[in-house]
């Protein structure tokens, strides 16, 4: 079968031991997907001869359909016969099997561990059987190599994988590069090594720096690595082990080191610490745990006075070797990311897909079979955070003591993604920034609402006189930090609000339904959540606020949701749900979805819109052939509007939780300017991305505005 036309093929391979190889093509996987490029998997021969294949398991984590490789033993087998054809002719066939539907497909090589001596040519003889682009990738992380050496050994791969054709080669990632390094001194000596790389032939693609937070591994890691009893489970699970330390001296000397994600490591006896770890921990400080060496245990009359602490989140171990022995075998662990770590692994392909230039092998992609680009949940992510910065908003979060929403405020103003406004008193921000080890940045706004609330009480007055509302009311009602951020949403002063950490959807979204009203235009407010699966991101409507709309309110939710699909890089195809397809069903149910399809069309005759459609022939494209043959929409579908509130929420909690989806929102629509909720279960990251998409959204409001001021 030979390699299809209309797939590029990156082959990521190694130069030396010890590169980082599986991260770094993840992480090229990763940043070719927010490039807008529909990428595949697949890692051609398992790397161990023990199941699973790490780069496997962890592909499949972002990237659908990645095959299992061929079993190190067989490929091992085939080599020693001298039967490589028949290995070949294997790697093709799933080479053919992964890159089905992809622009791209990116490839990773063997690492040339201890005991594979054929890894490299096998690497390069995939490489050239594949017709792929090598991606190479070293390390100048070994001392005692200097850049010279690695130049020397950096012209004899690239030589291995240099075609006659003038191909082969996409480019260099340098990888583990340490902190102070004279990066430009080392790459002109890797240059004079390598007239590849000088030539040009070699372009580099990133630089990747030595990043000491992400080979932090959780306390369940080091208790596994120890065989450690666990005294007290707590987060043994979540936290990290940022450092060590190891109780050497008493407790005044090192107090100051017990600090976020800290590992106290002492024998039981040692009270002093014991106390000293209790008091950090109940003085909300997230330590890492504490490990008791030596079999022992605190006495039990200070085992009493900690209770609180050593039976609360806290994790507590304990082993049987000394504190001497215990720390040396911390600093022997592994740095490799445990299998059930999706947490560290999705902040290592972060961190490198940040890094890299992929731009370079956007031109080597093959315009061949050109195909509709698919908005993909890394190039949604990344489209976010590009248009926040592009439009400059500033977002109020009136849940601003609330840990969560600090650490997101915290990394919005680092990326340039909103101007974030903390709204809460100044001493309990940083009160709480200190026990989480938040470093809060000079130019972060934080506004105490005692010193603010008194100017806004007339305004609300004003906004609610037909209401009955009184002063003395509105003062009440401002107490409430959510009321509080809508007025200054209301006046103009911030550009977009997010809550929701800690309050229901209700105590979100009814100060903005009575303080900021309905956009011009809209007959109802409505929501919906980006589902993001794993090859494309879909939009369900309305799955949070309207429990049964009629006819009329539903054209209104899928021209509202269409309109946000648009609005998001998603091109729009409107996929109006029910129980039956077309006039297979009948009942009001299905009469009200159709006649609300009718409206959509009347109304807004551009909208690529179909319905009634069951969920399945919307979404599968056999099934909507057969069922909706003729359908632009059917089997294609990327805007999913629900009949009621009850089949919309119950179906996307049921996808996001059975198949481990993403969902970002509820994205509030429909009101004049963006007000979003937060599920109370946030994590950072979703509100650092719901800042983000108010952000947008406030943008588009703006230009909105200037389009009808002219």
């Amino acid at each position: 079968m030979t390699p299809a036309l209309s797939t590029t093929t990156f082959f990521v391979g190694p130069v030396g031991q010890d590169v980082g190889l599986t991260s770094v093509a993840l992480g090229l996987a990763r940043a070719l997907s927010r490039s807008g490029a529909r990428v595949a998997f697949l890692k051609p021969v398992a790397q161990d001869h023990t199941a699973p294949d790490r780069s496997t398991v962890f592909a499949r984590t972002f990237l659908a359909s990645v095959p299992d490789p061929l079993p190190r033993a067989h490929a091992e087998t085939l080599l020693g016969r001298e039967n490589s054809d028949d290995l070949l002719e294997e790697v093709v066939a799933l080479a053919e099997q992964a890159r089905q539907g992809a622009d791209v497909l990116v490839v990773e090589g063997l690492n040339l561990a201890g005991g594979s001596s054929y890894a490299g040519n096998l690497n390069a003889l995939i490489s050239r059987t594949l017709g792929a682009e090598a991606v190479l990738v070293a390390s100048l992380r070994p001392a005692e190599a200097g850049a010279g050496t690695l130049g020397d050994s950096l012209e004899i791969t690239a030589r291995d994988y240099d075609r006659s054709d003038g191909g082969g080669l996409a480019g260099l990632i340098l990888n583990h590069v340490p902190l102070g390094t004279d990066f430009g001194a080392a790459l002109a000596e890797l240059r004079r090594h390598a007239p590849s790389l000088a030539g040009g032939k070699l372009p580099l693609l990133g630089v990747i720096g030595e990043q000491t937070d992400l080979y932090a591994p959780r306390t369940g890691d080091v208790a596994r690595l120890l065989g450690a009893t666990v005294l007290n489970e707590g987060e043994l699970n979540t936290r990290r082990v940022v450092s060590t330390v190891v109780s050497a001296r008493s407790a005044p000397y090192v107090a100051d080191l017990l600090r976020p994600g800290a590992l106290v490591v002492a024998p039981g006896d040692r009270e002093d610490i014991v106390m000293a770890a209790s008091l950090a921990h109940l003085s909300g400080v997230p330590l890492a745990g504490l490990l008791l060496t030596a079999g022992s245990v605190p006495d039990d009359s200070i085992a009493r006075l900690c209770r609180a602490a050593l039976s609360g989140s806290m994790p507590v171990l304990q082993v049987a070797a000394n504190t001497y022995t215990t720390a040396g075998r911390l600093t022997q662990m592994e740095r490799k990311i445990p299998l059930d770590d999706l947490e560290r692994l999705e902040r290592t392909l972060e961190f490198i897909a940040d890094r890299l230039d992929v731009q370079p092998l956007r031109g080597l992609l093959s315009a061949a079979a050109p195909r509709e680009r698919r908005m993909t949940p890394p190039a949604f992510r990344h489209y976010l955070i590009e248009q926040a910065r592009a439009a400059g908003k500033r977002v109020v979060l009136p849940e601003g003591d609330e840990p969560r929403t600090i650490k997101a405020a915290v990394i919005c103003h680092e990326k340039g993604i909103a101007r974030c406004v903390l709204l809460a008193p100044p001493e309990r921000v940083r009160a709480v920034a200190e026990a989480q080890g938040i470093k809060l940045p000079p130019e972060l706004e934080i506004l105490d609402p005692e010193a603010v609330r008194g100017r806004y009480v007339e305004p609300m007055v004003e906004l609610r006189k037909s209401k009955g509302l009184t002063g003395p009311m509105a003062e009440a009602q401002l107490e409430d930090s959510v009321v509080l951020g809508t007025m200054m949403l209301a006046l103009g002063e911030v550009d977009g609000l997010v809550s929701g950490a800690v309050h229901t959807t209700a105590n979100t979204v009814r100060p903005a339904l009575q303080l900021i009203k309905t956009a011009p235009g809209a007959s109802l407010v409505s929501s919906v959540f980006f589902m993001l699966l794993p090859e494309q991101v879909l939009v369900y409507g309305d799955a949070a606020i309207n429990p049964n709309p009629n006819a009329q309110q539903l054209a209104d939710i899928a021209i509202q949701s269409a309109d946000s699909a648009t609005a998001f890089g998603i091109e729009a195809r409107v996929a109006m749900l029910s129980y039956s397809t077309g006039t297979s069903g009948g009942g009001e149910d299905v009469e009200k979805v159709a006649e609300a399809t009718r409206l959509v069309r009347e109304r807004r005759p551009d909208l690529n819109v179909d319905g009634p459609l069951q969920y399945d022939a919307a979404s599968v494209q056999s099934v909507g052939l057969q069922k909706a043959p003729g359908s632009s929409v059917a089997g294609r579908a990327t805007v999913f509007i629900f009949p009621d509130l009850n089949t919309g929420n119950t179906t996307y909690k049921a996808v996001q939780r059975a198949a481990g989806v993403v969902a970002v929102g509820p994205m509030l629509q429909g009101l004049r300017k963006p007000v979003n909720d937060l599920s109370r279960g946030a994590l950072v990251d979703d509100i650092v991305y719901t800042i983000a998409l108010t952000a947008i959204q406030a943008m588009q409001v703006g230009a909105a505005a200037q389009a009808e001021s002219r």
